[in-house]
């Protein structure tokens, strides 16, 4: 089978890309290794950003859909000491423009928003290749094949279309976060809930840190963060593949990850050996800085897939922007793509690398020798509103970012 355009992956990404082509009455056809949209859950909170996740919505259609999602209150954050002492508190009065929702209802509109059919669920990819004259060949796991005159490699941190164009691999940035969910806190984990507040939640110290997120009610989302080797988790009882790894002893391994806290308030190791989930390793990687391809006809890629970075609240937001323009690009290069694929990758490589930087400038704030005081010193210093908004992205968001865009 031949198609126009084939894009490879069904996250934020991958969906706006299809969306913006279908405003512009250009079809396009998703393949996604997931059975169907319930199989898996998509992580936690997004913050939606005024410079590249809401225009996208906008290019998109669905800006007014995007808005019915938002949860009140969630910009609110927080930072404490170790001891449970407040830092820093803003609060989230309705006017910020990181607007939190869940990625799961956010990914489940652009679903919606698309003509049946779209979107071919359990088609893994195994191969692809070159068929000449910008053309390739997609091979799925189960021997079928589709050729396409372009093709959109959408599919995150590991990638089967980037060889295509780039051999570059992730890379452990040294860090990972530990997910764990407390449910019904309010009632059930008051002291929890209250040093968590109505929003995110960052106490953080040289090397480590508990980050945690209020969602829906009284859920709250934990993202425990170590800078430690990938052998330290493993002798923990973390093991599995690359993206995600449950322990064997669940016990166990929060016991280990709580005594990295030891002396810490009781109210927020609880977020740790309270967890009413199996604690999930989300082992953080990044692609080279900087990281860009040569052109090659016929071939592109969109969001974690083209620059992975160690998350910050924005790879969401990138994804979703990376979509927009790149079909945006097609629209207004109908008989050129490749003048289409030239324009988006040369503004994508330029703001990719840019937010590399930051995230990694962010993340030394966080967990470097000076931490908590350099993420402070952000909060409190010229622009602390728009910085103290990208630390939350950073902690909760981020987390959303490491348990769904870094999977294997």
């Amino acid at each position: 089978m031949r198609t126009p355009v084939t894009i490879v992956g069904a996250g934020l990404g991958g969906l706006t890309l299809a969306r913006v082509l279908h405003v512009h009455g250009i079809p396009a056809t998703v393949y996604e290794a997931e059975a169907s949209p319930a199989a898996r859950t998509q992580g936690g909170m997004l913050d939606i950003h005024e410079h590249n996740g809401q225009p996208a919505l906008r290019e998109a259609g669905l800006y007014e859909e995007f808005r019915a999602l938002v949860l009140a209150g969630r910009e609110a954050a927080r930072a404490l000491a170790a001891d449970g002492t407040v830092l820093f508190e803003e609060g989230d009065d309705g006017t910020g423009g990181r607007p939190e929702v869940l990625r799961g209802e956010l990914r489940r509109i652009l679903l919606e928003s698309l003509p049946p059919g779209t979107v071919r669920w359990g088609h893994k990819v195994g191969a692809v290749r070159a068929l000449g004259g910008g053309r390739h060949e997609v091979t799925f796991a189960d021997g079928t094949t589709v050729a396409t005159d372009l093709l959109v490699g959408a599919d995150g941190a590991w990638s089967r279309v980037r060889p295509l164009l780039s051999a570059a691999v992730p890379v452990y940035t040294g860090t990972s976060f530990v997910e764990t969910y407390l449910y019904d806190a309010d009632t059930r984990h008051p002291a929890a809930a209250r040093a968590v507040g109505g929003g995110a939640m960052f106490a953080l110290a040289p090397g480590k840190g508990i980050q945690a997120h209020r969602e829906t009610g009284g859920t709250l989302h934990t993202y425990v963060a170590l800078r430690r080797p990938q052998e330290w988790f493993a002798a923990a009882g973390f093991t599995g593949p690359a993206g995600a790894a449950d322990p064997a002893d669940p016990a166990g391994s929060v016991a280990r990850v709580a005594t990295e806290f030891d002396g810490w308030a009781p109210e927020l190791t609880a977020l740790i050996t309270d967890g009413e989930t199996p604690p999930v390793l989300r082992p953080l990687y990044a692609l080279p800085a900087g990281h860009r391809w040569d052109r090659v006809p016929g071939v592109t890629l969109v969001g974690d897939a083209a620059h992975l970075m160690i998350p910050n609240g924005e790879g969401a937001n990138l994804a979703m922007y990376d979509g927009a323009e790149l079909g945006k690009a097609l629209a207004a290069h109908p008989d050129d793509t490749e003048a289409a694929l030239t324009a988006y990758e040369q503004a994508m490589f330029r703001r990719s690398a840019a937010e590399a930087a930051d995230a990694a400038d962010l993340h030394e704030r966080m967990f470097g020798e000076d931490s908590p005081h350099g993420l402070i010193a952000m909060f409190t210093g010229a622009g602390a509103e728009a910085e103290a908004g990208a630390g939350a992205g950073a902690g909760a968001g981020a987390g959303a970012e490491a348990g769904a865009g870094q999977t294997a």
